[in-house]
């Protein structure tokens, strides 16, 4: 039988019961990686249930950085009877089965090309511990310490991972201690003669990179970017950028001398009552946000219609699940972005964020937080489940103690004083974005009362036609503005010429950088554009119209982002191939280069209109 044989690239993965304590073993396993040195990509899979279903977490062990889903599977570790089936039949052939061989398993139940490790776990901790509930957890840890001493993990590395979790806590942190220390004994001395091809070397590849949740970052990013008020309703995968963002506050938003909370967080009766209070939040001019997913987003649109009509500066946070209706909680998709970009009825347009890692989730919510301000207008920074949710090597956070809030076109009282002239809804600059006030600015001026949202230009109620058609087109003209002040898209050519050309973004982009050299080392070459906004720039129909074919990938059923650029610039829908992975993981490298590879092998054989790849 042949053997898989690698040095610090490879996947693992567990499967586990949910509820069952593994979540804080397994992630002890990927840190412990990660500090020799080497770069590791984790991702949870787990149930929308507390407690009772499979779970699964997947790490991505790479030494040249990769951090996508590769795709495939090296080793499982088989914790869970109900899904043994399923994932025995994902390993790879010549990989590695681990499992908990206290009962004996018939013969049918294994693989004859893959290689299989037992250990009782069960019984060895039966035979130490007396405790039901220590049984369960700690046979978790003595996985973890058998795992360490057949890749070369080194101990003293788990050790200290331990001692950093349980400072303080001797008890706990001795317990955990000798348990990884029983299944590093039990592997050195009865799994000694097992094959075992996959090992961890210590190297220096991480350098200045933290590893930090998309969603920890964003609500980072929302206190640095200066917003004082959030209000939120719970919805997975969003609802930790609220926790994070009440727990920086707490550290960093208290008045020194005080000790008052220059904050204000509210967790609302629902969705919409939570879009209602950042509304009323923006109007009177505090940064203001709420973190949500799709079913949220769904509620909120008459109260987002309300604030791009009225113009008031909000910053919606949509985590992205699988939808539609409640979908699929706790998986991944990136199938919000036409709700999003149209949210309400009537002409809307709002503007879109899309990060690729947390260090983009960090920036990009201080960037909504201005452009909101800036703009007078609702900003959507659109993450996912994938990012927001697993922890990720990033580039540090950086901010500059010099960088100024952007507040926009907001007017003194002083310049009020001075006789200035207020309108609130006209374009006096030619951007198609007014000047507003803030509640309270000047004792009588700069004020204004309307009985709807449809007026003139100075606020005054208006059925008006004419008064109706210049709102509506200046908000179009501020949406086109909007253009010049979002993060522009970035480029990166192909190393040879070529006719084709590929657009991705947000948490695409991992897997895509690996799938880009795969298709090159195969000879097809492709130039990429990462999209990092909506409106699009003018360089992205550039880019469209450069080449004959463009790719456009993406992790939706409907191919929503090609819609957006067909709808918006008109591109033609010949020349737009989709490629589309929807099932609720992550998307692969393997999966857009196998794509991308038979769309162009079909096309040199057959030459045809576009197709459309999907997920198999």
């Amino acid at each position: 039988m042949n053997r898989l044989e690698a040095t610090n690239d490879f996947v693992v993965k567990f499967a586990n019961v949910n509820g069952s304590g593994s979540a804080s073993a397994n992630e002890l396993f990927a840190k412990a990686i990660l500090r020799m040195g080497v770069p590791v990509s984790p991702r949870n899979i787990f149930p929308s249930n507390i407690q009772g279903l499979p779970t699964w977490y997947e790490v991505r062990v790479s030494e040249r950085g990769w951090l996508g889903r590769r795709g495939g599977v090296d080793m499982i570790v088989a914790m869970n009877p109900q899904t043994w089936d399923a994932d025995v039949r994902e390993v790879e052939s010549g990989g590695y089965l681990f499992y908990d061989s206290t009962k004996p398993l018939p013969e049918s139940a294994f693989r004859s090309d893959v290689h299989n490790i037992g250990m009782p776990l069960t019984a060895i901790c039966s035979a130490t511990y007396t405790d039901p509930r220590q049984r369960q957890l700690f046979k978790n840890i003595l996985y973890v310490g058998a795992l360490a001493q057949l890749l070369g993990i080194e101990p003293e590395v788990i050790e200290k991972l331990f001692g950093e979790q349980y400072k303080g806590k001797e008890k706990l942190l001795a317990s955990n201690v000798q348990a990884l220390h029983l299944g590093l004994d039990f592997a050195r001395e009865h799994l000694a003669d097992k094959p075992m091809g996959l090992k961890v070397l210590r190297r220096d590849r991480i350098g200045s990179r933290i590893f930090i949740e998309g969603n920890a970052a964003t609500a980072l990013g929302c206190v640095y970017g200066g917003a004082t008020v959030c209000a939120w309703y719970p919805i997975t995968p969003s609802s930790s950028v609220a926790e994070a963002f009440t727990s920086y506050c707490k550290k960093f938003r208290h008045d020194a001398a005080t000790g008052a909370a220059n904050y204000a967080i509210v967790q609302a009766e629902d969705e919409i009552a939570s879009i209602g209070m950042v509304t009323g939040a923006g109007w009177n001019g505090a940064r203001a946000f709420t973190a949500t997913s799709g079913p949220g987003v769904s509620l909120m649109t008459e109260f987002i219609g309300l604030a791009y009509f009225a113009e008031i500066p909000v910053t919606i946070i949509d985590v992205q699940r699988g939808g539609p209706s409640t979908g699929m909680p706790t998986r991944t998709q990136q199938a919000d972005l036409i709700s999003c970009a149209y949210a309400s009825h009537g002409d809307t347009k709002h503007v879109l964020l899309l990060p690729e890692d947390p260090k983009e989730c960090f920036d990009f919510a201080a960037t909504a937080l201005d452009l909101a301000d800036r703009l007078q207008t609702p900003v959507f920074l659109l993450t996912d489940l994938d990012i927001g949710m697993n922890q990720r090597l990033c580039e540090p956070l950086e901010w500059s103690d010099e960088r100024k809030y952007d507040r926009g076109k907001v007017m003194s009282a002083g310049e009020l004083e001075m006789g200035r002239e207020f309108a609130r809804y006209k374009d006096v600059d030619g951007d198609g974005i007014p000047w507003r006030t803030l509640p309270a600015t000047h004792e009588s001026k700069g004020a204004y009362f309307t009985r709807g949202t449809t007026r003139d230009p100075y606020a005054r109620y208006s059925e008006a036609g004419p008064d109706y058609v210049y709102n509506v087109k200046r908000l179009l003209q501020k949406f086109d503005f909007a253009r010049e002040l979002v993060p522009p898209p970035i480029e990166r050519k192909a190393g040879r010429k070529t006719r084709l050309g590929v657009l991705y973004f947000g948490s695409t982009s991992p897997a895509m950088d690996e799938a880009l050299e795969a298709l090159a080392a195969g000879g097809i070459p492709l130039d990429a554009m990462r999209l990092r906004a909506f409106p699009f720039a003018e360089s992205v129909a550039d880019f469209i119209d450069a080449h004959e074919e463009v790719f456009v990938v993406e992790q939706n059923r409907d191919g929503q982002m090609r819609t957006l650029l067909m709808n918006e610039l008109n591109a033609d829908p010949m020349t737009l191939i989709p490629i589309l992975h929807f099932d609720g993981t992550p998307i692969t490298a393997r999966f857009i280069a196998h794509a991308i590879t038979r769309h162009v092998h079909d096309s040199i054989v057959a030459p045809k209109p576009a197709r459309t790849e999907t997920v198999k």
